[in-house]
């Protein structure tokens, strides 16, 4: 008995495992979050001007345009998607074949009788079709994390909110051109490229909404 329920629990093991991996939460969003911006230059000595090589210009607006900088998306996402296929066919064919007279032959009468008749009928319909419609609206502000040698921004952010005993978070990461950023230092998420957008929940509420652990095994495991 103990040798069977080991055998049983060494098999259970794996598939354990593979079901614990199914329910961790992963993102797909710019690694790391966030950034720190990079320290300025040692100071230089003085010389009496009022400009200096390490701060920005007197001019420069406050457009996010370096490591650690701010900005904020507006979030404007609208999919919408629809697919439909129809197939048909139909085949039908018969074959009907008669033995002939032979005179003089014995059984000639069983002769006369003998017939063969066949037939097939086929028939083939099929009929698909797929919707989609997603709309996701709101702000989150990200930071800059990696400034490419075009100008471009990579930029990477999560907003959390908990309510109650639920939290949600809002992810976004992509790549930013600065001719894109207006002057109040936003972008809208529709011209940001290679966009990563996540909408994701945790808590009691959504975890009534996730599959038990054992139906995640047994539907990667089982065949049909």
């Amino acid at each position: 008995m103990s040798s069977a329920f080991s055998r049983y629990a060494f098999l259970l093991v794996p598939c354990m495992l593979s079901a614990c991996s199914f329910l961790q939460q992963t993102t797909n969003v710019h690694q790391p979050m966030t950034a720190r911006p990079v320290p300025p230059a040692q100071a230089v000595e003085a010389t009496g001007s009022i400009f200096s090589a390490s701060s920005r210009s007197l001019f420069e607006d406050r457009r996010a345009r370096y490591i650690g900088d701010t900005l904020t998306i507006n979030l404007v996402e609208k999919n919408q998607a629809s697919k439909s296929s129809n197939a048909s066919a139909n085949r039908a064919s018969s074959v009907e074949m008669a033995a002939p007279v032979i005179t003089g032959v014995m059984g000639k009468n069983l002769a006369t009788n003998m017939s063969a008749t066949a037939g097939a009928d086929q028939t083939f319909a099929g009929k698909g079709g797929a919707a989609a419609n997603n709309a996701f609206t709101g702000t989150v502000t990200v930071t800059v994390i990696e400034v490419y040698p075009n100008g471009n921004l990579l930029v990477s952010g999560e907003k959390q909110v908990a309510i109650n005993q639920g939290q949600e978070f809002i992810r976004f990461s992509g790549v930013v051109n600065p001719t894109y950023v207006t002057s109040s230092n936003t972008v809208q998420s529709t011209q940001v490229a290679d966009a990563r957008v996540e909408y994701k929940a945790s808590g009691y509420m959504d975890e009534a909404q996730t599959m038990g652990w054992m139906q995640r095994i047994f539907m990667n495991v089982l065949p049909f």
